[in-house]
């Protein structure tokens, strides 16, 4: 069936691909607008992965201040391109990145960033849970690299569930942007600040 250019641009404006991949999909699915969605979500979250590399050396800074002046956070993500950031749908995902950060109070952005002194330290406290419990050493290994995962959606950005929608991590929730904008897109760094914390109170 013929595709007419009126849905390519509906497609376009709803998901925000571009018009070529927005046609193809939608010859894909034989002109059904929801399954044309999906095969661009499929495809998309596919490429994001190829995407990383790409210098980003625009975005934005954005703040989020919480319970009235307690909580403050301030937070850089970074895109490909000016006409991006400036766009909406960047904006919303950088104040909910940095809400986030409000609430979840993460330590590092990814993995990577742990120091290698950290995850030795929390291995050695994992275990000493197990002494004296009999089990293997290899079978203690492998409950102590579990909690070292669990360790990791506690303390890393990208890899905590998104205050807003449990289902999905922060790092999936980057990706569907770079889905949606054709861009890479990352998170560079952040700072979280709350009243009284290192201040000596006595």
């Amino acid at each position: 069936m013929a595709i007419t250019a009126e849905q390519v641009k509906a497609l376009r404006e709803q998901t925000g691909a571009g018009m070529m991949e927005c046609k193809a999909a939608l010859t894909e699915s034989g002109g059904n607008m929801d399954e044309a969605v999906t095969v661009l979500r499929k495809r998309g979250l596919a490429q994001a992965a190829k995407r990383a590399g790409r210098n980003t050396s625009q975005g934005v800074v954005s703040s989020y201040i919480h319970m009235g002046g307690k909580i403050g956070v301030l937070v850089e993500v970074n895109c490909e391109s000016d006409f991006v950031a400036r766009t909406e749908g960047f904006q919303q995902l950088v104040k909910e990145i940095a809400m986030h950060v409000a609430a979840a109070d993460p330590k590092y952005v990814r993995r990577d960033e742990v120091p290698a002194a950290v995850i030795e330290q929390e291995k050695a406290i994992y275990r000493a849970q197990f002494e004296g419990s009999g089990k293997p050493p290899q079978v203690i290994e492998k409950i102590v690299e579990g909690k070292i995962g669990s360790y990791y959606t506690q303390a890393v950005l990208l890899d905590q569930p998104s205050v807003r929608d449990q289902t999905i991590t922060v790092g999936e929730m980057v990706s569907q942007a770079i889905a949606k904008t054709g861009e890479n897109i990352a998170i560079a760094r952040f700072a979280r600040f709350k009243l009284g914390e290192g201040v000596d109170q006595a």
